[in-house]
């Protein structure tokens, strides 16, 4: 049995301009942090999350009202080590200042890249992957020796209590800090003048947050989502991607914002296709009420929600599959809503207009794989892509004529998973992206730097001009 945190008390607003003041004195009197500096402040991060995982877990628990110690570890917990302990490896080399091409017009003087700290991060993580996605632009941030102000979600009010604990026992108020509080409170923070600000959130509160930091030109990292396709080619092997479609949608009861939002199956296969997704999913979970690998919708708000997209798309015309173990029915006390395939949908029903963020899932048909390609390109650019296949030509073709924040081929969900890749996306799904290097480079200025030669013989093209001036620019021009 999980023990409830106490919900933290909100932070005033107008304490908010003090809490970065202090963050910004501390940065200026070191503007470019040691490596062991930030290689210690990497390990207290990951002795944190050590020390205080299973707290972390119950807390989160507590907030959905049923969410997987076991999934908290596999989607969280993991991931964060995994990012911690590539950039601790990595450090010293992306620390380095980077040399590069000085025109030869300007030799012997050299030109390198220094790369520094921006300043402080502001950071507003969602309540869907509350700790990771709180803590993942922080291991960025803080390799890059930047100093971070995190504000994460109301709806998961306990863990925002223990993670804000926890960082207050490891860290100290002028390095990392955590706010509290609702809606108000994220306006106000994401209107603060910081060096960079990371948002992960809905494309419409993207938006906003945008126009914020616009005021102050404070520079942001948007992590948004969309409607992200799954498309099953004509050459997939039908049991295997529906298995594999079947995990990356019910992984947090499709609560990701890179979750399989809608498949797209050509029609002479689609109902193979039901049946060995239908198949797939009671195997991953034999009930779903009660089920305690089974995560619970976030609140009754978000719980309504997906029962009113579903119901508008069966007054509609679609064909609604409800997933429920025999005896079963909708989970309502528990929010834990079982999976429903919706066929026949309209590309004008709600629920292929709005991020789903729950375990519904609506199929497309098609009949070319040029017709499938065009219903993507037809709509936002999504933050993750799917294809299942083994016709390397369609894949070719998948990959080149569409764009989006990330793909897994033959799989879902598991780019993320890679330090080596960036996350982020592109148009309507985001902008800017971290992760291992690319979050290093996120928080980092590239300072250009050029060193004059004493030997330099720039002197020649200052004025008072000689009349060789012109033959002199004639050479530095064909060389430069």
């Amino acid at each position: 049995m999980s023990v409830i945190s106490p919900v933290p008390p909100t932070t005033p607003a107008e304490a908010l301009p003090g809490l970065l003041e202090r963050l910004q004195r501390a940065q200026r009197a070191d503007m470019l942090p040691s490596r062991a500096v930030r290689l210690d402040r990497l390990r207290r991060l990951e002795q944190l999350i050590d020390r205080h995982a299973d707290a972390f877990a119950a807390a989160i628990g507590d907030d959905f009202g049923n969410r997987s110690p076991i999934e908290i570890r596999i989607t969280e917990t993991m991931l964060l080590k995994a990012g911690l302990r590539q950039a601790r490896r990595h450090l010293a080399r992306w620390m380095k200042p980077r040399r590069v091409g000085t025109s030869p017009a300007f030799w012997p003087g050299r030109s390198w890249l220094l790369p520094q700290p921006l300043g402080v991060v502001g950071i507003v993580s969602p309540w869907n992957y509350p700790l990771q996605l709180a803590l993942a632009p922080l291991v960025g941030a803080l390799a890059a020796g930047n100093r971070a102000m995190i504000k994460p979600s109301e709806l998961t009010p306990r863990f925002s209590a223990a993670l804000q604990a926890a960082l207050a026992e490891h860290f100290e108020p002028d390095e990392v800090t955590v706010v509290t509080g609702d809606a108000a409170i994220g306006r106000a923070f994401v209107s603060l003048p910081f060096d960079h600000l990371v948002f992960t959130g809905s494309t419409a509160v993207g938006r906003e947050v945008a126009q914020a930091a616009a005021k102050n030109l404070t520079p942001v990292t948007l992590e948004l989502g969309g409607k992200s396709p799954a498309i099953v080619d004509a050459s997939a092997r039908i049991a295997r991607a529906a298995e594999r479609i079947a995990f990356g949608k019910l992984v947090n009861a499709g609560q990701t914002c890179i979750a399989p939002d809608y498949v797209l199956v050509p029609n002479a296969q689609r109902e193979r296709f039901v049946a060995a997704l239908r198949a797939a999913m009671a195997r991953l979970y034999p009930s779903f009420r009660a089920n305690p690998d089974y995560t619970s919708v976030v609140s009754e708000r978000h719980f309504r929600r997906l029962r009113e997209l579903v119901d508008e798309a069966r007054e509609r015309g679609a064909t609604v599959i409800e997933l429920e173990a025999p005896g079963e029915g909708i989970g309502r006390a528990s929010r834990q809503l079982p999976p429903t395939l919706l066929l026949d949908v309209d590309p004008a029903m709600r629920v292929m207009q709005e991020e789903i963020f729950g375990p519904v899932l609506p199929i497309v048909g098609y009949d070319t794989l040029d017709e499938a390609i065009a219903f993507v390109n037809e709509r936002d650019r999504p933050l993750a892509l799917y294809w299942f296949g083994s016709d390397a030509a369609a894949r070719r073709k998948v990959l080149s004529q569409t764009i989006s924040g990330g793909v897994s081929l033959n799989e879902t969900l598991l780019h993320v998973a890679q330090e080596g890749l960036p996350f982020g996306g592109v148009g309507a799904s985001g902008m800017g992206a971290y992760h291992g290097e690319a979050g290093f480079r996120q928080f980092t200025k590239d300072k250009p730097v050029f060193e004059q030669s004493a030997l330099a013989a720039t002197g020649l093209i200052a004025p008072p001009y000689k009349p060789s001036i012109g033959r002199l620019l004639d050479w530095i021009g064909r060389i430069a």
